[in-house]
This record gives C-alpha cells, sequence and structure tokens, in this order.
C-alpha cells in the first residue's frame, strides 16, 4: 500500500471546481474542471498577474524584515506593516505530518509564509476584501493538523495599500479530514483516483 501527498492546494482546486460547475460551457473565460485536472496531473501552471503580484509583495516583506526593500516603492507601507506581524517568526516554514483517511496513508504537506510563537500566518495579496473571505478556505484547517502547537491562524491580506488581518483560532476550525474523504469519494465516482494514485504518490 502506497503513501501519497496532500495539500491544501490540490484540495481549494477541487472545492473551487465544485463552486463553479465543472460541467459549465467551455467556452467561459475560466474552466475550472481544465485547471483542476492540470493540478491533479501536476502539470506546470502559467504565472497569471495576480501570482507574479502576490510572489512580489511577499518578497517585499521578506526584504522588509532583512532591510533590503526599497521604501520608495508604492507597496511599502502596506509590506512593512504585515512586516512587523511577521518579524521574529520563522519564514517559510515547511511542515509535513503521516495521517490516515479512509484507509489511505496521506503525507500532508504545506509551506508556511510564517510561523511565529503559536501562530500561523499566511500573505494574501488581493484586489479586493470583504470580511469573512477566508472562512471556507481549506488553508487553515490543513495547517491546524499540520502545527499541533498552533493556537490561531492569520491570513493578513492586502492590495498593496490597505492591510486587512483575519484571525481564526484552532477550537473554532473545521477538521479538514472531511474534506479529504469527501475529495476520495469524488474521485472514485469520477473514475479519477488512479490519477491521483500515480502522480501523487509519495514516500
Amino acid at each position: 500500500m502506497g503513501r501519497y501527498l496532500m495539500t491544501h492546494s490540490l484540495l481549494a482546486s477541487w472545492l473551487y471546481t465544485m463552486k463553479e460547475n465543472p460541467y459549465e460551457d467551455m467556452t467561459t473565460e475560466r474552466d475550472p474542471m481544465g485547471e483542476f485536472m492540470q493540478t491533479l496531473r501536476r502539470e506546470p501552471t502559467p504565472t497569471t498577474e495576480a501570482m507574479q503580484n502576490g510572489i512580489k509583495f511577499e518578497d517585499m516583506v521578506t526584504d522588509i524584515i532583512n532591510d533590503r526593500a526599497d521604501p520608495n516603492d508604492p507597496w511599502y507601507a502596506a509590506a512593512e506593516k504585515v512586516a512587523r506581524r511577521c518579524a521574529g517568526g520563522i519564514l517559510q516554514y515547511k511542515a509535513k505530518k503521516i495521517v490516515e483517511v479512509g484507509g489511505m496513508s496521506l503525507l500532508l504537506y504545506g509551506r508556511l509564509d510564517c510561523l511565529k510563537a503559536g501562530e500561523l500566518i499566511d500573505i494574501k495579496f488581493t484586489k479586493s476584501y470583504d470580511t469573512g473571505k477566508f472562512f471556507s478556505s481549506t488553508q487553515h484547517p490543513t495547517y491546524f493538523e499540520l502545527i499541533p502547537e498552533a493556537r490561531q491562524f492569520t491570513y493578513i491580506a492586502s492590495n498593496g495599500r490597505d492591510v486587512w488581518p483575519e484571525t481564526y483560532f484552532r477550537e473554532d476550525a473545521p477538521s479538514i479530514f472531511p474534506v479529504i474523504s469527501d475529495f476520495f469519494d469524488w474521485l472514485r465516482a469520477v473514475d479519477l483516483m488512479q490519477v491521483y494514485q500515480e502522480k501523487w504518490a509519495t514516500l
């Protein structure tokens, strides 16, 4: 019996597909099912402008912490607020844990933007923000499972000008295991479990 990698990103891609109706007309601008299949097959995906902005903003936060940033950058003031929250933490911390769901052995894996004294911090660059934007995210339930000592998870969202923290506490977060179980049920129902097992096999 093998072991398989499981990440928040894979679950998030699947849930987005379910939300957006995977059987919609394929002439629409986005093809959620196509995007999910790329993720499931672990195929490289093009870097979008939104992804590039997110990487740039995170890099700026890191540069500010390390005293290397350009204070004249238009995003500097917002990035500095985020950097103050992350200063003293461990940046880009990789976490993994062997778990079992539905009789399958999994390596749950995640990379945290910042781990700081019992708080997990994830930096999100976004054009717009509404309170509760990340309520249904699979990210904080996954990372609470990965980091047993973490008490809270804070998403720090920014558009390069404003900064919006959104915090979830361990006792309020649902378990990620039922989501993984539903995902496996769906893979079996649409005959994609073999693709997952082939592409996500790990030691």
